[in-house]
């Protein structure tokens, strides 16, 4: 079997860094620490690449981005070699991250991508031997997890389930396509059970499951911050840690948590998440179908139609990364960077 690059996919907060972590501690696996987000932010956004004008404007963009930057590139390199071959987007991304993992002496590459699964067809077909493993979480967690970074989130809990409804079933229809070649893994079985897991998921990628990947020794920051978030202490076999199952319930209204039981159920069940108990007053009931639902109903629409324009019509209306995200000039750095 050819063993090809491996993608990590699945919404934001599902455990995508953690699994990174516990596979950049293999021997054989490169995976940035941070979401290269090549296909999210730049795919198909520059129209055809053959054209000298349009790769060089393609190619200064992501120069210009911070994960990109991150991977410390060689310009010349990548413009040397880019030509040598099919001149794709898809060709380009992985130049950028094959270069990344012989800097790391890893022969594999691989890259973690909120909602890669989008591209799941694209990259198939650009990748002999690709594996994609996509991770998947309770979305009542999930969303309790993704309003502690944004508090203000304007798409709130309708926002919220349209993102993981869009990502499961993608993921759902990717594994029906590609079965040998993409796994859905579930957060809460990593956490609860990541030596089966990591042996599951090592099988899938045809690499040897090793003891030392369950320490996350390729990626001690992280290692300390999952377990600098948890209560219960970590042990020596791994860091993670169970505490951050289940805690919606402390955090996230009951009338959010109903409206996505409500739109999310049949998929939370297909996954064993256990639904809430609906228990409403009459007043509280009212308000729900009065303003909560409609509200939170439009904003799941607004995200599901932004979300289909940006996808369709990137040369028009293509995802950007944050002026945060977008950094100086680059300049050749000789320095290895910390890969945590």
């Amino acid at each position: 079997m050819e063993r090809g690059p491996i993608y990590i996919g699945g919404p934001d907060r599902c455990g995508k860094t953690t699994m990174r972590a516990f596979l950049v501690s293999h021997p054989n696996i490169a995976i940035p620490a941070v979401g290269s987000n090549m296909w999210t932010y730049f795919y198909g956004q520059y129209g055809d690449l053959s054209r000298a004008d349009n790769f060089e404007r393609c190619l200064s963009d992501l120069l210009h981005y911070k994960h990109v930057r991150f991977l410390q590139p060689d310009p010349d390199r990548i413009r040397q070699e880019f030509w040598q071959g099919p001149p794709t987007y898809a060709r380009l991304f992985a130049l950028f991250l094959i270069h990344f993992a012989e800097r790391e002496g890893k022969p594999r590459w691989g890259a973690q991508t909120g909602l890669i699964e989008r591209y799941a067809d694209h990259l198939f077909a650009a990748y002999p031997g690709l594996k994609i493993i996509h991770m998947i979480r309770d979305p009542r967690d999930r969303y309790e997890a993704s309003l502690a970074l944004w508090p203000n989130g304007k798409g709130r809990v309708g926002g919220a389930t349209a993102r993981w409804l869009y990502s499961v079933r993608l993921g759902q229809r990717n594994q029906q396509r590609y079965p040998n070649h993409y796994k859905i893994v579930r957060f809460e079985s990593m956490v609860a059970q990541p030596e089966d897991t990591l042996r599951e998921v090592c099988s899938f990628l045809g690499e040897a499951y090793l003891p030392e990947m369950l320490t996350m020794s390729g990626a001690p920051k992280h290692r300390d911050r999952f377990s600098q978030g948890a209560n219960s202490k970590p042990t020596e076999e791994s860091p993670v840690s169970t505490d951050f199952i289940g805690m919606f319930r402390e955090k996230i209204p009951k009338h959010e948590i109903l409206f996505m039981q409500m739109y999310a159920g049949r998929e939370m069940l297909a996954y064993d998440y256990v639904l809430e108990p609906n228990r409403f007053s009459i007043s509280n009931r009212v308000r729900f179908r009065t303003v909560d639902w409609p509200l939170n109903l439009g904003r799941m629409f607004a995200w599901r139609g932004l979300e289909a324009i940006q996808h369709n019509f990137p040369t028009v209306l293509g995802r950007k990364p944050g002026q945060r995200m977008i950094v100086a000039p680059y300049k050749t750095v000789s320095s290895k960077p910390e890969v945590t």
